[in-house]
Parts: structure tokens; sequence; C-alpha cells
């Protein structure tokens, strides 16, 4: 027993002259020698800051805040014109006809001779077709009134798009007649 404990001792010995911790290796500054001529007693260098810890990038900056759009008007606020007539569309198209054309034209000259007027444009669909569709079809039927207006010099900012799809039907019978008269853009007005 007197052996283990020699044994044990002269180990703990051992590890405690030649283990240790490990040394962190010196730092070592290389600097210029001084210039011929210069005094002495210069300072000496300062040692470079150590290296910055794990440095997280900065956040981004916040996008920039978009302006507000201007409120739209609500479509309740306009009112229905005899002045400015509905254009008609074929089934499933929003393309102006060339009938129509005339219309518009009338109606691009009504709204130059009042121009404090605004302006706001129906998009409407027979009930063929699903609600979605209908309600996509009736904008770019309204879309393509509003390009051609601002084609023939009405401001775009004069303009409201609404479309109500299959919703405000102007004829319920099951026909071709009756749905003819749904695939419309009609014009409804209002002092800016």
């Amino acid at each position: 027993m007197l052996h283990v404990r020699t044994l044990i001792a002269v180990g703990a010995t051992a590890l405690a002259l030649f283990g240790g911790c490990a040394k962190r290796p010196a730092m070592t500054v290389a600097s210029a020698p001084a210039p011929v001529g210069a005094a002495q007693a210069q300072p000496a260098p300062t040692p470079p800051p150590p290296p910055p810890a794990a440095v997280q990038p900065a956040p981004p900056p916040p996008p920039p805040a978009a302006a507000p759009e201007p409120a739209r008007p609500a479509p309740k606020e306009f009112v229905a014109v005899a002045a400015l007539r509905p254009v008609f569309f074929d089934f499933d198209r929003y393309e102006i006809r060339p009938a129509d054309r005339k219309i518009l034209d009338a109606n691009a000259q009504w709204l130059k001779d009042n121009a404090t007027q605004i302006v706001l444009i129906e998009g409407h669909c027979d009930e063929r077709g699903t609600n979605e569709y209908n309600l996509g079809l009736g904008e770019r039927r309204a879309r393509a009134t509003m390009n051609y207006l601002v084609n023939h010099g009405i401001a775009a900012d004069r303009i409201t798009l609404v479309s109500y799809g299959e919703e405000r039907p102007l004829c319920t019978e099951k026909n071709e007649r009756c749905w003819q008269q749904n695939r419309r853009a009609a014009f409804l007005v209002k002092e800016r």
C-alpha cells in the first residue's frame, strides 16, 4: 500500500511540474526601426487592439416608408349622369369594340369639359363563370376602358376602378340578349 501512495505522490508532482496550464503564445508587435538621428527617448509603440470578438453585422436599415396612397373615394359617393354612356363587351372579352370607341370618345370629351369631376368605372360581367373569374374579368374591362380614356387625354388620377363581376346585373333572364346587357363598363362621377 505504501508503494501505491508513493506512486500517486510522484505522479502528482510530475504532473504539477510538467503538465500545468497551456501558455498563451506571446504576441509580438513588429515595428520599424527608429530613424537615424532620432531622439533616444521615444515612446514605445502601442500594440494594436486585439481582434474584435465576432461582430454581428448591423441589421439592415428599415425600408423607406412608402408614401401613403391617397384615399380612394367610396363608390357610394358617385352618381350616374346621362351624358356618360356605358360600353359593352363580347363574351369573355375585355377589348374595346369599334362601335364603343365612339361612345368612349364622347365620354372623354364630357370629362374634358367637366374637369372638376372624377370618374368611377365599374366593370361588370354576365352570370357565366366563377365569381373569382368574373371579378377579374370585370376589373380587366374597367382597366381597358380607363386606358382608352387616359390615351385620349383624361388624367389617370381622376379615375377610380371597381369590379362587381356578376354581382350587379341589369337583366336577370337566362339568354344572350340579357347577358349582353350585363357585360359592360359603367361610369359614375363626383365632384373633386
